[in-house]
């Protein structure tokens, strides 16, 4: 076991397996169980993970979350799914207790993510035909760069509210800031030295008093945990995924053709950080079914969670 491993792993005995409540049982008659562990997917990077297993899955369902989240962003989602299917999340590196190698080692960029996703597949055994993933924000485009390479990684790819096209114009103005220096430094240091009010408006910000949400203390607890978990934080990771993003958006764009696998579009109407209209313009571009939610913001997944399980449920049939 490598160091990093060893030092990881010591720190999930803080936080053991979660069990559902109220849900409904599995064919055995036991309730869904969230198993968090952690795999080793090269000599650099290891993953902290969700799996909520099912001995008669009708599939397998891979969760992908986004900034400045961590896997906790799934646990109410997957213990749902957990009756149907086996559920998959995990950190990505950068994010909650996942590894953080130095960005001379590991980039950050979408491409390298896509690459770490196609390893953590192989490594945790899943069928590809039989996969669903749900990608959200930044873990959309890795997933949409894998597909392109490996057209068979999933039977479908949902996803949402991210940024497949270089578009100023649909671009929140801080997180264009952020793809070029110097203003990218700039945004950096401010966002890295205002964790709370991150934390505290990022999963609302746009939305009117009467749409805003609560997220659970759990998941707030773990993201707090998680970011000075290692030599960078969340921001960090977050500003060296910006700094290749342009060249990764130009290169998905420029070879969208090669998308064979199917995909479903799924947005927030009120998505403020990224325009509705980028979701409907890479609809139309790969001819992909487009749902545009009314009076939901960026993270439909928090604000509307029956909504992201309805859409993978429908994915299986």
């Amino acid at each position: 076991m490598s160091n990093t491993l060893t030092l990881l792993a010591s720190s999930v005995m803080m936080l053991g397996s979660t069990t559902a409540s109220g849900g409904a049982l599995l064919p055995n008659g036991q309730e869904p169980n969230a198993d968090i562990g952690f795999v080793e997917v090269d000599k650099d990077i290891t993953l902290r993970r969700m799996v909520v297993r099912n001995a008669h899955a009708k599939g397998t369902v891979l969760l992908l979350h986004g900034f400045p989240e961590t896997l906790y962003a799934w646990k109410d989602i997957s213990l749902s799914l957990g009756r149907d299917y086996e559920v998959h999340a995990f950190d990505w590196p950068g994010y909650g207790l996942s590894s953080r190698p130095s960005a001379e080692t590991f980039s950050y960029s979408p491409k390298d993510y896509a690459r770490l996703l196609g390893e953590y597949i192989e490594k945790a055994n899943i069928d590809k035909s039989t996969l669903t993933i749900y990608a959200t924000a930044i873990g959309a485009l890795p997933a949409l760069l894998l597909a392109m390479e490996e057209p068979d990684v999933a039977r479908t790819i949902i996803v949402g509210d991210f940024a497949p096209f270089n578009r100023p114009d649909y671009l929140w103005a801080n997180l264009q800031a952020l793809k070029s220096k110097p203003s990218s430094d700039v945004v950096r240091a401010q966002m890295n030295t205002n964790r709370d009010e991150i934390l505290q408006n990022t999963f609302h910000r746009g939305l009117p008093d009467d749409a805003k949400f609560e997220v659970s203390q759990e998941f707030k607890d773990d993201i707090f945990r998680g970011w000075t978990h290692g030599e960078l934080t969340p921001v960090d990771a977050f500003y060296h995924y910006y700094s290749h993003f342009t060249r990764d958006q130009e290169y998905f764009e420029s070879n969208i053709a090669r998308l064979k696998t199917p995909v479903k579009v799924v947005w927030g109407e009120k998505d403020l950080y990224i325009n509705k209209d980028m979701g409907i313009e890479f609809a139309q571009k790969t001819h992909a079914e487009l749902t545009v939610l009314p009076g939901i913001g960026h993270y439909l997944h928090l604000q509307t969670p029956s909504q992201a399980v309805a859409e993978i449920q429908a994915s299986f049939r």
